[in-house]
This record gives structure tokens, C-alpha cells and sequence, in this order.
């Protein structure tokens, strides 16, 4: 028997969300999901822009995640933005729903479908502020300026 060529991982992220949320620890979590939204991020159709994490009755749901169909994989329009639960263990819920009453934010960060299964990464965050967003860049500009000067000598 032939063995399977490894398939190519198509990672989807967030990209804002490390520019808005000052970010802890991250967490790999399951994700439910049908087949077609399963073969849908395996090709790379997906988007996590404006996508967050609630807890309801104890469990984690993923909402406004994006999942577009294709052409031989078409979805409705209800179906591509649906909530999803996570799959994650109890403590681990536990961790994350006690830091959710302390304020803070459960952000989704990536979606992994690097292996068999298809997983999320999240992490707990709080948001930034303007100006803290400005200390960020003002620090990057810096520490960039500092680079290209000890590379010129």
C-alpha cells in the first residue's frame, strides 16, 4: 500500500490580534466542525478577523469565524459564519472562565490543519489602549533603527 503524501498545512491567523490584545499564554483547543467546513480550511478558506471566544453553560463557542466555500464545496451564508464549540478539557475551561471574570478576553489566535485534526490556537488577552499601541510601535521603531545602525559598522 502507497503511503499518503503529507499534506501542505495551511496555518489561518489573526493577524490583529497580537497589535490589539496584550496576550498571555496560548491554548490548543478542538474545534466541532462539519466536513465541508473541515475540507474548506484544509484549502485555506478561512478567516478569523473580528472572531472571539464566549463561554456558555460551561463550554467554549467560537463566534464570527469565517469559513468561505468553494466551488465544488459551496456553503450558505449562515453556514459560514455559524458558531462553533471548542473542544477543550475541563480544567482547562475552568482556567479560561476564571480569567474571563477577571476581564479579560479569550482571543483566537490561529487555526492549525497541520495534522489529522483541526485545531485552534487562543490565548487570554487584554485589550490595548491607543497609546499603548503607540509605546509598541515607537519601541519597534527604535529597536529597528538600533539594528541598522550596529549592521552598518
Amino acid at each position: 500500500m502507497a503511503k499518503k503524501k503529507p499534506t501542505q498545512s495551511k496555518t489561518i491567523t489573526n493577524r490583529r490580534a497580537r497589535a490589539d490584545y496584550e496576550l498571555g499564554d496560548s491554548l490548543v483547543v478542538g474545534l466541532q466542525l462539519t466536513g465541508a467546513e473541515t475540507k474548506n480550511l484544509r484549502m485555506g478558506h478561512g478567516q478569523l478577523r473580528g472572531a472571539y471566544v464566549t463561554v456558555k453553560d460551561n463550554e467554549l463557542w467560537l463566534l464570527n469565524a469565517t469559513i468561505s466555500g468553494t466551488n465544488g464545496i459551496p456553503m450558505s451564508e449562515s453556514e459560514q459564519t455559524r458558531t462553533r464549540k471548542l473542544l477543550a478539557k475541563k480544567r482547562e475551561v475552568a482556567a479560561l472562565i476564571e480569567s474571563k471574570q477577571q476581564g479579560k478576553t479569550i482571543v483566537p489566535l490561529d487555526i492549525l490543519t497541520g495534522g489529522r485534526f483541526i485545531k485552534l490556537r487562543i490565548a487570554v488577552g487584554r485589550g490595548k489602549r491607543q497609546y499603548d499601541k503607540r509605546q509598541t510601535l515607537k519601541a519597534r521603531d527604535e529597536k529597528r533603527a538600533i539594528d541598522q545602525a550596529l549592521k552598518a559598522r
